[in-house]
């Protein structure tokens, strides 16, 4: 079933990027880990988890609220299993994709509670990809 272990990461939509990451690096002493420019993200790493701080009018809608959403750790992580048990629930149309946490690229799994509040699930990092560089095939 689903395990929750940990709060991954935070999605906070920010209207002032740089003062958000001063506030969050210089006062809670986090630390930009990751950048990527051409979506607007920030991420920061506090402990174990990120903050990821994305501009508020990226997205879908322009009304977005402050937190986008709220990722938790899940381990055991057996995607199919936890596709089924959430469709044991109702909630459908929900696949597993690769996405970025705070221990690297793994699976994940997007739904929203029944408050519309963003939930993601996200299991452990995929394992590191032996090269065969020098190895003949």
């Amino acid at each position: 079933m689903i395990n929750l272990t940990t709060i991954d990461h935070v999605v906070f939509r920010v209207t002032d990027m740089e003062r958000m990451i001063g506030w969050y690096s210089q006062v809670l002493r986090a630390r930009v880990e990751r950048e990527l420019p051409d979506i607007g993200l920030v991420q920061l790493r506090a402990g174990a988890s990120l903050i990821d701080l994305i501009p508020r009018d990226s997205g879908e809608t322009g009304e977005s609220p402050n937190v986008d959403h709220v990722c938790f750790g899940v381990l055991p992580w057996d995607g199919e299993a936890i596709l089924a048990h959430l469709e044991s629930h109702g909630i459908t149309g929900l696949q597993v994709a690769s996405r970025y946490g705070a221990q690297g690229h793994g699976p994940s799994i997007y739904l929203t509670d029944p408050e519309g509040n963003g939930v993601e699930l996200k299991g452990p990092p995929w394992p590191p990809q032996r090269s065969n560089a020098g190895h003949p095939d």
